[in-house]
């Protein structure tokens, strides 16, 4: 039987056949056991079938499954951990080269060098590195892929001290556009390299990623205040003020959001409206203890959470609270300063949320993710003191509309406010195309076209905030 798919190629029977003999990996077709497990991404929004999901066990199986994309004209999608808010990970009637099983990680203590493979999760090098009081700068929910949000930048509770998941990006092992299995690092492949950190997706399926390690934990001192929603015309510029003077070791964020019915909340504050401070010390607790006390003399706390809490908690802490099959919509805003005229339009976003799952989020930055310049790396944006991202996040179908609309409300207000930049882990779904890429890529954008067309010049690579080729 012939396979129709979405680019309007029709595949016969033998070329799948031989296709799926060929490749080491379980090949996933519709109506199959597993399909619908293995289509299904974190972000409940997305609901799309792929003519095949390749579920690769090494990088032999992704050079076929790019080959074979290429050669008959096949939608490409590549999926890590699934865990993309624009849900490019999948397609409709295209292939899907899922990741999944190779997540294993190693971990050299002599040397603190890890390796992982392009589908482990943030929670799989967690686990390996703190055998060893060591972490890799990463997210902040223990099941977001490494590659995805890596690929962008990577911005986590270590940003401030050691800056964003690329800057400590060694090197890569990555399957380029004509199937050709390549490292790229400092030395070998740099162009490619430069253009991985930051623009990944456009150029390659990342099968290895060799990270830098640091002393971090097995605890490390936390902030963690609820103050009164109400109370934000003293929190929120008490913070920002606070954070403008404080050392590199303390990274922190500011959430206007609502107290969640679940623990550890106490059930008298569920459903509160908040403004949440939070912040992460990755030096010695008890030095951390310090610094971080006038973070909890903000205003008079509802509830406390602060004190040395596990590293592995903490990166696990907002697991629960976004859970896969919700819905989400995410969309960011670079600021060079948050200043009063944007707290108050930040603040008004917050008390009109569309439900009580949504936030507004005010990541501070600085430090060392600052100081590599902009053409360092493809990633754009490093002189913004502030990332606001507006997080739609809802579970009824119902509130869809009004969710995606007020996400983008805000984030059409902020723009007065704004560098310009965007962070490209939080696009909504990416559609402003190629305005979106510029705006994430600034001054770089031009010179990730021309690598794009000496890389991927058919543009198989697109399921993505897509970088066309240059012409």
């Amino acid at each position: 039987m012939a396979t129709e798919v979405a680019t309007g190629a029709v595949l016969g029977g033998e070329a799948v056949d031989a296709f799926v003999a060929g490749v080491r990996g379980a090949v996933l077709r519709d109506g199959e056991p597993g399909y619908d497990e293995a289509r299904g991404l974190w972000n409940g929004l997305i609901d799309r079938r792929p003519t095949l999901i390749v579920q690769c066990t090494g990088a032999a199986d992704v050079v076929d499954a790019v080959n074979f994309a290429r050669e008959h004209g096949l939608t490409l999608s590549v999926k890590g951990g699934g865990h993309n808010v624009a849900g490019n990970a999948v397609n409709d009637g295209g292939i899907v080269i899922d990741l999944s099983r190779m997540n294993g990680v190693h971990v050299d203590p002599a040397t603190r060098i890890v390796r992982a493979q392009g589908g482990a999760t943030w929670g799989d090098c967690d686990r390996e590195t703190q055998l060893f009081g060591l972490a890799v700068p990463g997210g902040v929910v223990s099941t977001t892929g490494i590659a995805g949000l890596t690929l962008q930048g990577g911005v986590g509770h270590l940003r401030r001290k050691h800056g964003l998941t690329i800057d400590n990006l060694l090197s890569v092992d990555i399957v380029t556009a004509d199937g050709t299995l390549r490292r790229a690092s400092e030395t070998e492949n740099e162009d490619l390299f430069w253009a991985v950190r930051g623009a990944g997706s456009n150029f390659g399926v990342v099968t290895s990623f060799e990270f830098r390690a640091h002393p971090v934990g097995p605890m490390v001192m936390v902030a963690a205040v609820m103050y009164p929603h109400d109370a934000w015309r003293t929190v929120l510029p008490g913070w920002r003020d606070f954070m403008a003077q404080a050392p590199d070791e303390l990274s922190s964020l500011a959430i206007l959001w609502t107290v969640p019915a679940a623990e550890p909340f106490p059930p008298e504050l569920h459903g509160t409206p908040i403004a949440l401070v939070a912040a992460v010390y990755s030096g010695e607790v008890e030095h951390g203890e310090r610094i971080v006390q006038p973070l909890r003399e903000l205003a008079e706390p509802l509830l406390d959470m602060s004190g040395p809490w596990p590293w592995l908690g903490l990166q696990s802490g907002f697991d629960a609270l976004f859970p896969k099959g919700g819905l989400y919509y995410w969309k960011s805003r670079a600021l060079a300063d948050l200043t009063d005229a944007a707290l108050e339009e930040i603040a008004d976003f917050a008390s009109r949320r569309p439900s009580p799952l949504s936030d507004v989020v005010i990541w501070h930055h600085g430090g060392a993710m600052s100081r590599p310049s902009e053409s360092a790396t493809s990633y754009a944006g490093r002189d913004a003191a502030f990332l606001v991202t507006a997080e739609a996040s809802w579970r009824d179908p119902a509130d869809t509309d009004d969710a995606i609309a007020w996400a983008r409300e805000v984030w059409a207000a902020l723009d007065r406010h704004s560098t310009g930049g965007v962070y490209l882990n939080f696009p909504g779904f990416g559609e402003e195309k190629e305005a979106l890429a510029r705006a994430g890529y600034g001054a770089n954008y031009e010179r990730l076209a021309a690598l794009k067309a000496q890389y991927d010049p058919s543009n198989l690579f697109r399921m993505n905030i897509n970088i066309e080729p240059a012409s």
